[in-house]
């Protein structure tokens, strides 16, 4: 998920779009073959986007999405305010840190939440998170999986100052562990591979983003000067992305293969991977933005976010959730049905 600043990972907001005006979206209302590059990384939250753009479902849209991959997801903000990208997947702890720190960025639509296919992983012999205390730990300061390792440690009753942090790159989690760091956290399809090392012992997870549910959770985002000047364009690569969602519900075979194709890995892995993550539904999307107490909800998943942020001083107040998201793509999608 994919996977836990930016993990990083100033326009005011933009009021003159109209519901009205969104709710008539139409495909051939996009720009014929309008380019709309997306920031991204490996997760397989993100297969839907992957395989539609294999399958080129953006195009009866008007659109035609390109994804470029970060390695280092602390990267992306900086590539969508060059404009070297119009918008992001990524998980929410980023809009949180953008927004807390003035700079205006919209969710436009939950894709997945993290269930397990996060995780802090460590040697056999390291049994829990409150054993690593004192020991190193390596794991991206400015990623998602920072916040999983606050988060757990914190659980655990320790704190970030109670472990020798290493900070690295999702996909260099384990070279760390090989070179020396007792544990590590980092996503799919990294975890797979670390389970999987046949060195110092062997590696388990000790936890999981299943413990901690809705606190990675990975969301479709813009700037609001692009939301203001390109709905139609959006609105065209969420569909694309609804549409890619049925084939692998269709096509479920097919459709793993690309995205084995696309992590270099087997059918298999990915058909493993794909149970640490879940996709939300059109009937689900409007409750991500709805105050309520349960984590499908950004109101509670994003002050969980914060209070891990401020407290490892990232930000130095929560932001209004209002002021992290635009609702408006996603309701006129359920008005529609």
């Amino acid at each position: 998920m994919h996977k836990l600043w930016t993990k990083i990972r100033n326009l005011g907001m933009v009021g003159a779009v109209a519901l009205a005006g969104v709710t008539s979206f139409h495909a051939t209302a996009a720009r014929a073959e309008e380019t709309v590059t997306l920031a991204t990384v490996a997760w397989i939250g993100y297969a839907p986007f992957y395989v539609a753009v294999e399958k080129n479902l953006f195009e009866k849209y008007g659109v035609k999405v390109e994804l470029k991959d970060f390695a280092d997801p602390a990267l992306i903000p900086a590539a969508l305010q060059s404009g070297g990208v119009q918008g992001a997947m990524y998980t929410y702890d980023q809009v949180i840190n953008l927004v807390a720190n003035k700079n205006a960025f919209r969710v436009v639509m939950p894709i997945d939440y993290s269930n397990g296919a996060d995780a802090v992983v460590a040697l056999n012999s390291v049994n829990s998170m409150a054993d690593l205390k004192g020991k190193k730990v390596a794991y991206p300061f400015a990623t998602c999986d920072n916040l999983l390792v606050a988060y757990g440690l914190q659980k655990s009753g320790l704190t970030e100052a109670d472990v020798e942090g290493l900070d690295t790159t999702p996909e260099n989690v384990a070279a760390a562990l090989v070179g020396g760091a007792v544990a590590g956290a980092t996503y799919e399809p990294n975890v797979s591979k670390i389970l999987k090392l046949d060195v110092n012992g062997g590696y388990h997870a000790i936890y999981t983003s299943a413990s901690a549910p809705g606190l990675i959770t990975d969301i479709l985002y813009f700037s609001t000067d692009y939301i203001a000047k390109n709905p139609k364009a959006i609105d065209a690569v969420i569909k694309g992305y609804i549409d890619g969602m049925a084939f692998i519900k269709a096509h479920p075979d097919e459709a793993y293969a690309i995205v084995a194709k696309y992590f270099s890995t087997t059918v298999d892995d990915v058909k493993e991977q794909a149970k640490g993550a879940y996709n939300i539904p059109v009937s689900e999307m409007s409750g991500y933005f709805t105050p309520r107490d349960d984590a499908k909800s950004l109101y509670t998943s994003g002050k969980l976010i914060a209070d891990v942020l401020i407290k490892r001083k990232q930000i130095e107040a929560a932001p209004k959730i209002e002021d992290t998201y635009d609702a408006t793509f996603v309701s006129a999608l359920v008005a529609a049905k």
